[in-house]
């Protein structure tokens, strides 16, 4: 129970902790951003990290004069930090894939699960790749699922790095240009649950249309 309050409590108050982290480590704190990031979209059992509402904390740090932050340095920065995760995903759930197809299930990864993946993304195009990355938990699915399945890996890298370079980019500069307004930092935790809830809508869409779409 402690720890999912802390969990909390840090996901909530993400600037606080961005800020205390940039006057006790400086510079170091790129490494902390850096490993975040990868941690969320590179491993396939920590999906909760919170990495719209930390860009957007991110880029209002780095907007302040009181630190040694650059924006400038954020952005290239994580975008490359996604993108090695995403790879690493992706070639796990290449070689996981294999495996799901010849037995049932593989921790929560059926073979079903797969098959429908294959359909989608044959339905869709790789832009269902751009699109997943704004969305949390989906965003640290997708590339593993596009490893397990069937979608070639020159057609998923165009894919995912445009999908990094404005995902990173555009949270980022927002939480750069308007996350130190002090309506912003009064209300952080209003804030996140608006990028959070904006992020999620999508797969709320979905659901209802697909409950919908059966119902008929």
């Amino acid at each position: 129970m402690e720890l999912i309050k802390s969990l909390l409590d840090f996901l909530l108050h993400l600037d606080r902790y961005l800020d205390i982290w940039a006057n006790e480590y400086g510079v170091l704190l790129y490494a902390i951003l850096f490993l975040i990031v990868f941690t969320e979209t590179g491993l396939i059992v920590m999906p909760l990290l919170p990495g719209d509402s930390l860009l957007f904390a991110a880029g209002a740090l780095a907007a302040r004069d009181t630190n040694e932050l650059s924006v400038w340095v954020i952005i290239p920065l994580l975008i490359g930090a996604a993108l090695l995760g995403d790879n690493v995903n992706y070639f796990v759930g290449k070689y996981l894939g294999k495996q799901i197809k010849s037995r049932e299930r593989i921790l929560f990864f059926k073979r079903e699960y797969i098959a429908e993946t294959e359909k989608f993304y044959a339905k869709h195009g790789g832009r269902t790749v751009i699109i997943a990355r704004f969305m949390p938990i989906v965003r640290t699915i997708a590339p593993f699922v596009a490893g397990a399945g069937s979608m070639n890996y020159g057609t998923y890298i165009r894919y995912c790095i445009l999908g990094a370079i404005l995902w990173v980019t555009s949270i980022s500069l927002l939480g750069y240009f308007f996350g130190n307004i002090p309506f912003v930092q009064k209300n952080f935790e209003l804030v996140v649950f608006g990028i959070v809830g904006l992020s999620v809508l999508p797969i709320i869409f979905g659901a209802v249309r697909k409950r919908l779409e059966r119902a008929a």
